[in-house]
């Protein structure tokens, strides 16, 4: 049971929450209002100060949204898209008293400027685009006559982009304080029935075709005027150009005929350096190759001639030193010989013949074996003496060799060995 209850109590809960979620959409929706890009809400039925101080019954929203109060407020939506204004008029008199027929074409808009936008919604709101149209139209037709009367039918022809602004500018305090803005403005035609522009355009025409009759004529003859100054500055300037290519190449010539006059005496005396370059080179070569061979020279005979010559002045000092030597021994030997012989007397040279007999005997022997014979024929008689003869030949030799030595030496041989055997008996 009470499962059931608190079920029937969680369904109504449910319920009311729905029927409250869609209490507060539907209010919402009906409540709650939203602003298009191209339109205002306007909220009428309390009163409000604005910024200038006044008190006026609406309120204005140009985007986002707002909520309406129920009974004390209501809503109305003020369009602000573009309005196309087409405008023509004819007779409108300008500057001069030309009657001038003008059509153009103007775009308007109801604004969305804050201090602006309430003309708009005390004047329009309710009102349709149309009935905006035709009020815009009538108040722009009004100042274009305005505007016509300040310019001449030139001005307003030849320079519109000016009548335009001069009419945005007369219309824009009229448009804002209607609550309206003039986005463009576009002079579409401008004619007149009196033939006055076309009187202006047939002898601006004519003044164009005459001038441009006299500047061709004067564009013909500046052209001649050009074209001789030309042909005659072309003229000077050829010549110019011919004496200063001639100077050129005078100068060209003398130059090379300077530079080659400078290159011929550059090679000669570069020709002069060379050869006194290889005259020297060539001095240089023989001087070294004189002492390379006065080196060599010495090298091969000097040095060793010289080499020789001190080992053969050494030699000879060390002979020279032996023969004195030498000579100092003989000399003392034959001083002691000279005593000796002092105390021997007469018979001093035998003595010195007995000593040395041997020698002698060796020497005279000696002598006569040097003799040689390779054949010797003996003619013998039969009695067998000519070999006895040939075998007495060698000590007849000697025998004879002695007696000539006794005849050199003034020494008797025989005697002096006979006296030496007495003295030794």
């Amino acid at each position: 049971m009470n499962l059931a209850i608190e079920s029937v109590i969680a369904a109504a809960g449910g319920l009311v929450f729905v029927v409250f979620v869609l209490a507060v959409a539907s209010f919402a929706s009906r409540f709650l209002h939203v602003c298009r890009p191209n339109e205002v809400l306007v909220f009428s039925g309390r009163r409000r100060r604005t910024a200038n101080g006044h008190d006026v019954g609406f309120r204005i929203v140009s985007s986002g949204r707002a909520f309406r109060l129920p009974i004390l407020e209501r809503v109305d939506r003020m369009d602000v898209t573009l309005i196309s204004v087409p405008m023509s008029i004819s007779g409108a008199y300008s500057e001069g008293g030309i009657p001038l027929a003008v059509t153009a074409i103007a775009n308007v808009k109801v604004s969305s400027e804050p201090d602006v936008v309430g003309n708009a919604v005390e004047r329009f709101l309710g009102k349709s685009a149309h009935e905006i149209a035709r009020v815009s139209k009538e108040t722009l037709e009004g100042h274009l006559r305005g505007v016509l009367a300040t310019m001449t039918p030139e001005e307003v022809n030849e320079d519109r982009l000016k009548f335009a602004e001069r009419l945005s500018d007369e219309a824009g305090p009229d448009l804002a304080k209607l609550g309206l803005q003039l986005d463009t403005l576009k002079i579409q035609n401008v004619s007149d029935d009196r033939s006055y522009l076309d009187s202006l355009g047939r002898s601006r025409i004519a003044e164009i075709l005459r001038s441009a009759v006299v500047a061709e004529s004067d564009a013909v003859r500046m052209a001649e005027k050009v074209e001789a100054e030309a042909e005659a500055r072309a003229q000077v300037a050829k010549t110019q150009a011919s004496a200063n290519v001639q100077r050129r190449e005078n100068e060209a010539r003398r130059t090379i005929a300077d530079l080659t006059r400078e290159a011929l005496s550059e090679e000669e005396r570069t020709a002069q350096v060379g050869r006194a370059v290889r005259a020297e080179a060539e001095q240089e070569l023989h001087r070294r190759r004189a002492e390379v061979e006065r080196m060599r020279l010495a090298a091969d005979v000097t040095i060793p001639a010289e080499i020789e010559r001190r080992v053969q002045s050494l030699l000879a000092e060390g002979d020279a030193a032996a023969i004195v030597a030498k000579g100092e021994a003989v000399a003392e030997a034959l001083t002691q010989v000279h005593d000796a012989w002092s105390e021997c007397g007469p018979r001093a040279m035998d003595m010195i013949v007995v000593q040395h007999v041997d020698e002698v005997f060796s020497r005279a022997t000696a002598a006569a074996t040097s003799i040689h014979a390779r054949q010797a024929s003996l003619v013998d008689a039969g009695d067998g003496a000519s070999i006895a003869r040939y075998a007495a030949a060698y000590p007849a030799t000697v025998d004879m060799l002695l007696a000539r030595v006794s005849d050199t030496l003034g020494v008797d041989f025989r005697s002096a060995l006979r006296a030496e055997q007495l003295d030794a008996e």
